[in-house]
C-alpha cells in the first residue's frame, strides 16, 4: 500500500471510530470501544525505530519501579548527563507511536545544547512493561518520572519539563499538578519552566480537525465520544511557570494554531516560537540558533509582555 495512503488512513482512525460508534450503537460495550480507542490513539510501534543507531556510551539505562505499580510493571529510562556537572536538566516526555529509540535524535539535540536529559517510555512502550496506555496511566508515568528526575537534578532552578506532541499534553498535566501542590503547601513551584512542542489544545479539538479534513460530514460529536480527553487548554492557565511554546508552520499533523491558542491561554512569562518550514518532528533542528536562544531565555525568564517570535534563521538551517 502506498505510504501516502497509509498516512491518510492513520489520520482518519478516530473520526471513523466515532462514526462506527454512532452506527452500531453501544452493544459491543463501552469498555471494548474505549480499549480500541486507546489502541488506535497510542498505536505503539514494536521494536526499534528504523533510524535508530544505538545509544552513546555515556547514556545510562535503568528502570523506574514505583511502589504503586503492579507487579512486573516498570518505566524504562535513559539518563544522558551533560558534560558540565552544573548543567540544567530536562525531563523528556514523548508522544505516541514511537518509543525512546524513535526519540533519540531529538534527545541528542537537547543534550548538544548543553542539557542533561532524563527520558522515559510510558508503560506499554519499548522496554517499559505494563498494560495498554491510557490518559490516566501516562499521567501517572510522568509523575513517577518526575520523582526520579528530582533526584537526578536536585536544583529546582535547573529543571525543565519538555513534551513533544501528545507528550506536550502530558507535560501540561504534570506542570499543572506541580503548581497546584506548590500552591497548597505555599512553596515555590519546583521547576524552572516548561517547553511544549507540536502539541494540541485537546484531543477532541485534534480529532475534530482530522474529521473536518477527511470525512464528508462535520456533524460527528467526536468530543463526546472520546474517553481520552487530554484537555490541555483548560490546564495550561494554571501551570504558574515560565513557558516556551514551539510549533512548525509546516506541520501537517497538528496545525500551529493549536500552539497559538495554548500560548494565548497561558500566563506570563511565556514565549512562542513559530518555525518556518518546521514539520511535526523537525522544529528543533529547523529552528537552529533561535530554538537554542529560546531555551536559554526560558532559563532566565522574568515576567514580560509576551510576543510571538518567528525564527529568522530557520530557512537557512
Amino acid at each position: 500500500m502506498p505510504s501516502a495512503l497509509l498516512t491518510h488512513l492513520r489520520l482518519r482512525w478516530l473520526p471513523l471510530l466515532c462514526m462506527a460508534a454512532l452506527v452500531v450503537g453501544v452493544p459491543v460495550g463501552c469498555g471494548a470501544l474505549q480499549y480500541k480507542e486507546r489502541e488506535l490513539l497510542f498505536r505503539i510501534e514494536p521494536g526499534t525505530a528504523g533510524w535508530y543507531r544505538g545509544l552513546p556510551r555515556d547514556v545510562q539505562e535503568f528502570d523506574i519501579k514505583p511502589a504503586d505499580f503492579k507487579a512486573g510493571q516498570n518505566l524504562h529510562a535513559w539518563w544522558w548527563p551533560a558534560a558540565s556537572r552544573d548543567a540544567p536538566s530536562i525531563l523528556y516526555l514523548h508522544g505516541v507511536r514511537w518509543n525512546l529509540t524513535g526519540q533519540a535524535f531529538r534527545i541528542e539535540q537537547l543534550r548538544a545544547m548543553g542539557y542533561s536529559v532524563l527520558a522515559i517510555d510510558y508503560r506499554g512502550f519499548g522496554q517499559s512493561k505494563g498494560d495498554l496506555p491510557s490518559e490516566a496511566s501516562v499521567y501517572e508515568d510522568a509523575r513517577a518520572a518526575w520523582e526520579r528526575f528530582t533526584v537526578m537534578q536536585p536544583d529546582a532552578s535547573k529543571r525543565l519539563i519538555y513534551g513533544h506532541s501528545l507528550g506536550g499534553a502530558v507535560a501540561i498535566d504534570l506542570a499543572a499538578d506541580l503548581a497546584a501542590r506548590a500552591k497548597k503547601t505555599k512553596h515555590p513551584v519546583p521547576v524552572r519552566g516548561m517547553v511544549i512542542e507540536s502539541t494540541f489544545t485537546s484531543l477532541g479539538d485534534a480529532v475534530a480537525q482530522v474529521a473536518d479534513n477527511n470525512l464528508p460530514v462535520n456533524w460527528l460529536p467526536v468530543r463526546w465520544l472520546l474517553s481520552q480527553k487530554f484537555d490541555s487548554i483548560d490546564k495550561i492557565v494554571a501551570i504558574d511557570m515560565p513557558l516556551l511554546v514551539v510549533h512548525g508552520l509546516a506541520d501537517q499533523f497538528m496545525p500551529s494554531r493549536f500552539s497559538q491558542q495554548l500560548f494565548n491561554a497561558a500566563s506570563e512569562p511565556k514565549r512562542l516560537l513559530l518555525v518556518p518550514g518546521g514539520t511535526h518532528n523537525n522544529s528543533m533542528s529547523r529552528g537552529g540558533s533561535q530554538y537554542r536562544q529560546a531555551l536559554q531565555g526560558l532559563m532566565q525568564a522574568k515576567p514580560q509582555i509576551a510576543r510571538p517570535m518567528v525564527s529568522a534563521d530557520a530557512q537557512d538551517s
